[in-house]
C-alpha cells in the first residue's frame, strides 16, 4: 500500500507463494498516490482515462477533493463545501442532534437552507491532506542497537513529536508521523483541518440503515448508506471554530456527479483513508488473534449490546443516546464473528506457517542472510508472546472504557498529570494541540451517557475482572471495590451494586460544567477530590501507569525486531520475484478495479446490481426492513424518474466491485474512469471480511451505493432538490 524504497514501488502481497508476480490481479492493493506512475500500465489496462500522474498531486484534481473525517472518508461534491460520505459516518451527528421528541435517526434530516444546518458532533473535523514527506532518518535519529525498549520508544516518540510540532506552525494544520511496515519507514502527513462541520442531510435510518445488522456484510444489499456534511470556515477562508458568522468552505476542487453511474465491467476506483490491515502478521499473531482475541472481543461487545437493549426502550432518550455506540459495537461483533468463521474453514494459518518455513529455509541457506535476519522472526514472536501474557486483563480493562463515568474520570485526572510536564513530553491526546478536542469530548458526554446503562456496563466488566487470576488483577481496584480476598465464586454482585449506586449518586462528572472545570485543576485538587470516580482514577493511576510503562518497553523492543522481520520478508519476496505492498494505516490510498459480480459458493452466482424492487421484496414493515411507505409506493408505481438503468429495468441500489478496501474507506467516493462521482463504497461481502488479514481475488468484493439511487431518493423521497441543484451533475 505504500512506497518503500525502490523494491516496494509497486505490487501486492499474494495469498499464496505459488503464484508469480505477473499473475497477481491488479485489483489487490491500496496504493499511495506517489506510487501510481509505477503502475500506470495496470491502471490504463483496467480502464482509467486520466493520466495516472495527475493522481499524484495532492492539491490537484481529484485528490484535492478527497478528505478524511478521522475514521471515515468523504469528498467535496460542490464548490460550497458540501461533503458526501456514508450515512453510518454521519450517524453520530444525527444521533447527537436527536431527541425522543425530534428523532432525526428515525425521520431523517434535511436542511433546505444553510441556516438550517446543524452542528456535527463536538470534535468533528474534516481533514484535507496537503503534504506527505518521508522522515525515516529523522525519526530514527539517535537510536542505537544497545538501547532499552523504553529508550527506543521514547526516542521515536520524541523525534516524532518534534516533527509534528514543527509542522503544526499554526492552528490550520494537523500533522502526524505514521510508520510503515512496522517502523521500517516513517512519513509525515500534513492536513488542513476544518473545525466547523455541520450536518446537512441524512435519509431516515429505514433507508440509510436498511437491512441493519442482519444485512451487514451481506449480498444482495439494498442500503442507502449516504449522508452529507458541509465544511465551514471564517470569513477569511481559513479554518475557524464554530461561529454563526462562518461561511461555507470553497475547496479548490470538487467532484462532478455522473448520474449515468457505471455498467458491469466498468473501471472504478476508490480514493480514501483505509484504517488497518494485518497481512504481514506472523503465524503466531494470526493464530492468537483468531483463536483468542476475536472470540473474547466479540463476546464482550455482544454482552454490552444486550445490556443496552435490556435497559432502554426503542426510541427512548436512553436508547437514542446509545444508538451510535450500538452501531459500532454491532458492526465489529459481526465482523469478528465472520472473520473467525472464514478463518476456521480456510487455510490461512497453514499458508502463513508454510510462508514462515520457506522464509526460514531461505535465510538459513545464506550465511550472510542468516547473520543479518536469522533471529528476526523468532525474536519478534518471543516479544509478542510476552506481550500477550496479560491479554485477558488488558482486554477487560479496555472494555471498561464503555463506562463513561470511569473513562471520563481517568482522562481528566491524566490531563492534570500531563499538564505538569513540558508540552513535548506529554502523552498523545494531552498535548496543547489536543486540548480543544478534549474539551469537545467532555461536552459530548451528555449525549452519550445514561446512568443506568453505564452502571450495568461497569458491573458486567467488573464481574469479568474478578474472574481473572489474582496475579493479573490490580491491587488498587481490588482495594477500592473490596475485592482483595474475593474470587469469582465468592463475588457478591449485590454488594458491588450498592457501592456503585453510591458512586453514581455522589459523582459530579455527569455535569458538563464540572467536567470542563476539572480540565483546569491540579493533581493536588484531584488527590483531594471527594468524587468517587475520581478517587478510583487517582487510586489506580500508579498501577495503570506501570502497566503502560511496561507496554512501552515491549513496544520499543518490538520496534527493533518488526522492521527486521519485514526487511527479511521483503528481501525474500524480491528474491522470488514476488510483489509486496505496505499494510493500510489510515493514510491516503487509492484502490482500483471493476464492477463485477462473484460466485460465493458452488452453484451460486451473484449479479453486480440490486434494484428498487429488492427493497419491496425484503420489506416486512418491521426494522430493519421497514422502508418508508412513500418509498414503497413510488417503487410499486415504478416511478423511477430519470434514474432507471435500461440494462436492469429499474433504479440500481447497490453494486459490487473488485476493490481492495477496509474500515476507514467507509464514505470514500467511488469514481469512474474520468474521476467522476458514481457512488459511495460502504461495505464488503461476507467472504471478504477476512480481507484485513488475507486477500482472495476471487471472493473479495466491495459494496457501493449507486449514485442513481442516491439521487432518486434525494429527489423523489426526501425532496433534497436543493442539494442536487448545488452539485455539478453530468451524464
Amino acid at each position: 500500500m505504500i512506497k518503500m524504497k525502490q523494491f516496494l514501488s509497486w505490487s501486492v502481497i499474494l495469498p499464496t507463494l505459488a503464484l508469480s508476480a505477473g499473475s497477481a490481479l491488479a485489483d489487490e492493493g491500496m496504493w499511495q498516490p506517489n506510487q501510481l506512475p509505477t503502475i500506470a500500465k495496470e491502471l490504463t489496462n483496467a480502464g482509467l482515462k486520466l493520466n495516472p500522474n495527475d493522481l499524484t498531486d495532492l492539491t490537484g484534481f481529484p485528490m484535492g477533493a478527497i478528505v478524511s473525517l478521522g475514521g471515515c472518508t468523504a469528498s467535496f461534491v460542490s464548490d460550497q463545501g458540501l461533503v458526501a460520505t456514508n450515512h453510518h459516518c454521519v450517524y453520530g451527528s444525527v444521533q447527537y442532534n436527536s431527541t425522543a421528541e425530534n428523532n432525526l435517526l428515525k425521520n431523517g434530516f434535511l436542511a433546505k437552507e444553510f441556516s438550517e444546518e446543524l452542528p456535527a458532533t463536538p470534535g468533528s473535523r474534516i481533514y484535507v491532506t496537503e503534504e506527505i514527506t518521508e522522515v525515516t532518518k529523522l525519526v530514527k535519529s539517535g537510536i542505537t542497537e544497545k538501547m532499552s525498549g523504553s529508550d527506543r520508544y521514547k526516542t521515536v516518540d520524541t523525534n516524532s513529536k518534534k516533527l509534528v510540532a514543527e509542522c503544526e506552525n499554526d492552528d490550520r494544520y494537523r500533522c502526524n508521523v505514521v510508520n510503515f511496515h512496522g517502523g521500517l519507514e516513517y512519513y509525515l502527513f500534513k492536513q488542513l483541518t476544518i473545525r466547523d462541520v455541520r450536518l446537512v442531510h441524512a435519509p431516515a435510518s429505514s433507508i440509510g440503515k436498511y437491512g441493519g445488522d442482519i444485512d451487514n456484510w451481506m449480498w444482495p444489499r439494498h442500503t442507502g448508506d449516504y449522508g452529507f456534511y458541509r465544511a465551514y470556515v471564517g470569513k477569511d477562508g481559513q479554518p475557524a471554530d464554530f461561529s454563526k458568522d462562518n461561511v461555507p468552505y470553497k475547496p479548490k476542487h470538487h467532484l462532478k456527479v455522473n448520474k449515468s453511474s457505471v455498467d458491469d465491467g466498468d473501471y472504478i476506483m476508490v480514493l480514501g483513508y483505509p484504517g488497518r490491515t494485518n497481512r504481514y502478521r506472523t503465524a503466531y499473531e494470526v493464530e492468537n488473534t483468531f483463536s483468542w482475541t476475536y472470540p473474547h472481543a466479540k463476546a464482550y461487545r455482544e454482552e454490552i449490546i444486550d445490556l443496552i437493549h435490556t435497559h432502554s426502550e426503542v426510541g427512548s432518550e436512553a436508547r437514542i443516546k446509545y444508538e451510535s455506540t450500538l452501531a459500532g459495537l454491532a458492526n465489529y461483533a459481526k465482523n469478528y464473528g465472520s472473520m473467525i468463521h472464514s478463518y476456521n474453514k480456510g487455510t490461512f494459518l497453514q499458508r502463513k506457517q508454510v510462508l514462515e518455513t520457506n522464509l526460514t529455509n531461505w535465510l538459513n541457506s545464506s550465511a550472510k542472510r542468516k547473520a543479518q535476519y536469522g533471529e528476526a522472526l523468532s525474536g519478534l514472536d518471543k516479544l509478542i508472546k510476552k506481550d500477550d501474557k496479560q491479554q485477558a486483563r488488558d482486554l477487560i480493562l479496555g472494555y471498561m472504557r464503555y463506562s463513561k463515568m470511569l473513562s471520563t474520570a481517568k482522562r481528566l485526572h491524566r490531563l492534570a498529570v500531563e499538564n505538569t510536564k513540558p508540552n513535548i513530553d506529554r502523552e498523545h491526546g494531552y498535548q496543547e494541540r489536543d486540548i480543544a478536542r478534549f474539551e469537545q469530548s467532555m461536552k459530548s458526554v451528555d449525549r452519550r451517557y445514561d446512568e443506568k446503562i453505564d452502571k450495568e456496563i461497569l458491573v458486567a466488566m467488573l464481574t469479568h475482572y474478578v474472574a481473572l487470576p489474582k496475579a493479573e488483577r490490580l491491587k488498587s481496584f481490588d482495594k477500592f471495590f473490596g475485592l482483595t480476598n474475593i474470587t469469582a465464586k465468592s463475588f457478591n454482585e449485590k454488594k458491588l451494586r450498592k457501592q456503585l449506586d453510591k458512586m453514581y449518586k455522589n459523582t459530579k462528572l455527569d455535569s458538563q460544567d464540572q467536567r470542563l472545570a476539572l480540565m483546569n485543576r491540579s493533581v493536588s485538587d484531584f488527590n483531594k477530590s471527594k468524587d468517587p470516580f475520581i478517587q478510583l482514577a487517582v487510586a489506580s493511576f500508579k498501577e495503570r501507569k506501570a502497566i503502560e510503562d511496561k507496554s512501552k518497553e515491549l513496544a520499543g523492543n518490538i520496534q527493533a525486531f518488526r522492521p527486521k522481520y519485514m526487511e527479511a520478508l521483503i528481501a525474500y519476496f524480491n528474491d522470488n520475484d514476488l510483489p509486496v505492498y505496505a499494510d493500510a494505516n489510515s493514510t491516503l490510498r487509492i484502490t482500483y478495479g471493476n464492477v463485477k459480480g462473484y460466485s460465493p459458493q458452488d452453484g451460486l452466482t451473484a449479479t453486480p446490481y440490486t434494484t428498487l424492487e429488492g427493497i419491496v421484496a425484503k420489506d416486512t414493515g418491521i426494522a430493519p426492513f421497514d422502508a418508508p411507505q412513500k418509498q414503497l409506493d413510488l417503487i410499486n408505481k415504478k416511478q423511477y424518474g430519470e434514474y432507471a438503468k435500461k440494462a436492469i429495468g429499474s433504479v440500481p441500489v447497490n453494486y459490487l466491485g473488485t476493490l481492495d478496501i477496509t474500515g476507514g474507506n467507509s464514505g470514500s467516493p467511488t469514481l469512474n474512469d474520468k474521476a467522476e462521482f458514481v457512488g459511495l463504497v460502504f461495505d464488503g461481502v461476507y467472504e471478504s471480511i477476512i480481507g484485513d488479514w488475507d486477500y482472495d481475488t476471487k471472493l473479495n468484493r466491495s459494496i457501493h451505493v449507486d449514485v442513481r439511487y442516491m439521487l432518486w431518493v434525494m429527489e423523489h423521497v426526501d425532496g433534497a432538490t436543493n442539494l442536487i441543484e448545488e452539485m455539478d451533475i453530468v451524464e
